[in-house]
């Protein structure tokens, strides 16, 4: 029997009980999604009150199986970056608008009004490949910032310079996104002191530079750029929002966003708070799965605010990812 839809519209409004919706979504989903219900059953998964007790999918199902909820012909498909050694994640999303929606709506909630930033994406790795979900949401944001200074640079550190020094010099708000080579390749470069640019590095080397502890890839970009605080983004493939760190690595989830922890020995053991391996309940996934476990170790605070350690040793090697001491 058919299981009707939740009503979604209010996901993103910040007026939801989180834990009420993202029960139903689970009742949903495993009613819907026959990946996700496979899963639960081979877990033994039942009579679920809480959000400990939901079963989160591993997020390498993603790479072997098409993870939706219902039958659609998806909009657009996400896929992640990869090696010759690796299988690429695929994320089928049945409204790209629901993606556009929680970005959108994330990065008014974090940063205020789109229009009052330029927005320039230095994503080389990202650009050069079809399918990123990251380059994506920044072509969106470029458009809607409405600046004509706003744009991707992929190689072109002596233009992003003279822009840099233009925006500088007008006291236009920056916010300069790139993956974490190219923004060290830039520092390196074109050092320079900038007061009105917001640097966020989304992560990854892709084997262009020597891997770097978080704490060392933001100091140099405190050396080479004169910034006070490197702002980071937490995000992947499979999912459909994002989590933004204005402090040093310690990530702050948007209202319909949630990081749990998995024990490392029992990944049934699920608690709201600790150390542990991340899981993520993402209510904007509603046509795929909203209940991941990904490979990041880390730690969830009391307050729901988290920091991603590195990554599990046995696991594929993301991109996104950095290791911290």
């Amino acid at each position: 029997m058919k299981h009707s839809s939740p009503d979604v519209n209010n996901i993103f409004t910040g007026k939801i009980d989180f834990t009420a919706t993202a029960l139903n979504f689970f009742n949903y989903q495993y009613a819907e999604n026959s990946v996700y219900r496979q899963w639960c059953d081979v877990t033994k998964t039942d009579n679920v009150q809480t959000l400990q007790q939901i079963a989160y999918l591993p997020i390498s199902f993603f790479k072997t199986h098409a993870v939706k909820t219902g039958e659609y012909e998806p909009q657009i498909a996400f896929s992640s970056s990869g090696t010759t050694q690796t299988i690429n994640s695929n994320h089928f999303v049945r409204d790209v608008s629901v993606y556009e929606e929680s970005f959108i709506k994330a990065f008014e909630l974090f940063y205020g009004d789109i229009k009052d930033w330029c927005i320039i994406g230095l994503l080389p790795a990202y650009l050069e490949r079809k399918g990123s979900s990251l380059v994506y949401m920044v072509d969106k944001l470029i458009g809607l910032s409405g600046n004509p200074l706003s744009g991707f640079y992929l190689d072109e550190f002596g233009k992003l310079a003279e822009v840099l020094k233009q925006t500088e010099s007008n006291g236009q708000k920056v916010l300069l996104i790139g993956v974490t080579f190219a923004l060290l390749d830039f520092a390196e470069q074109f050092p320079m002191p900038l007061k009105h640019t917001t640097i966020m590095e989304t992560g990854g080397m892709k084997g262009r530079r020597r891997e770097l502890t978080r704490q060392e890839v933001h100091g140099l970009l405190h050396k080479g750029l004169g910034v006070s605080a490197i702002h980071s983004e937490y995000g992947m493939t499979e999912l459909l929002s994002q989590a933004y760190s204005k402090v040093e690595g310690r990530f702050v989830c948007p209202p319909w966003m949630k990081i749990l922890v998995r024990d490392e020995e029992d990944p049934f053991l699920v608690k709201t708070s600790g150390r542990g391996i991340i899981n993520v309940i993402d209510l904007a996934n509603h046509d795929s799965c909203c209940f991941i476990a990904t490979d990041d170790v880390g730690i969830v605070y009391e307050d729901g605010s988290f920091e991603v350690w590195g990554r599990l040793d046995n696991s594929d090697i993301r991109g996104c990812s950095l290791l911290v001491v």
